[in-house]
């Protein structure tokens, strides 16, 4: 998988992906991640890449021009699958939508930043726009971290482990049941006897329930949607 990422503020995206998962699934040839920097398309001398709304208001406006110059030239070296622009109202992350997007080949990722891009970019240039909560952030490359992590870990080869992907919360609609680890015991907390008894359709069957409580309990609008199937 290819990702090419247009945004104004590229040294966002240093520790991100240069550590654990990303690192190493760049490391492995198994993702390309390219950093644009928005401002080298501008024809400003001052590499402007904002302006004035029309109709007065507070903020700035991203410009269409150096975000049409950079989109074309990628298209010109390569087709893609989605042009996505990480927006406040945009469609909702989830983990349907992350699965989808990992089985893509080439794909754009825009950041907005100030009071967003001219509506016409979102009109003809953008395929797809993702948005990963309901409140604002100072620009869309915080988002865009996200959204390549949810995407990347799910390709083959990425974990080393490739069923821990598969039982992670959100695959199955549920949240995932609680975990445990050594020491069996600590400060007299144990962990379920159950989860000791090696009794495999015992322990799925219990992993099963507790999975449901906790969504029922803490994401009861997943809950609904379960019941509802």
């Amino acid at each position: 998988m290819r990702i090419d990422i247009i945004t104004i503020f590229p040294e966002m995206f240093a520790g991100p992906f240069t550590e654990s998962i990303i690192k190493r699934a760049i490391q492995k040839e198994i993702v390309t991640i390219k950093l644009h920097d928005l401002r080298n398309f501008s024809t400003d001398k001052h590499k402007k890449v904002d302006d004035y709304p029309f109709s007065g208001g507070a903020g700035m406006v991203m410009m269409i021009e150096p975000i049409d110059r950079c989109i074309a030239h990628l298209k010109s070296e390569r087709d893609y699958d989605e042009i996505i622009y990480m927006s406040p109202d945009g469609e909702l992350l989830d983990q349907p939508m992350s699965n989808v997007l990992s089985m893509k080949k080439n794909i754009i990722i825009l950041c907005g930043h100030y009071k967003g891009i001219d509506e016409r970019i979102r009109e003809h240039l953008i395929t797809k726009e993702i948005s990963i909560g309901n409140y604002v952030l100072s620009g869309g490359e915080l988002g865009a971290a996200v959204l390549v992590d949810s995407i990347v870990r799910l390709i083959p080869g990425v974990l080393s482990d490739e069923t821990s992907a598969l039982s992670d919360s959100f695959q199955d609609g549920l949240v995932s049941p609680p975990v445990y680890t050594r020491p069996q015991q600590y400060k007299n907390w144990e962990v379920p006897e159950i989860l000791l008894s090696g009794n495999d359709k015992i322990i799925s069957d219990w992993k099963f329930e507790k999975a449901i409580e906790r969504t029922k309990e803490r994401r009861p609008e997943l809950y609904e949607k379960l019941k509802k199937k």
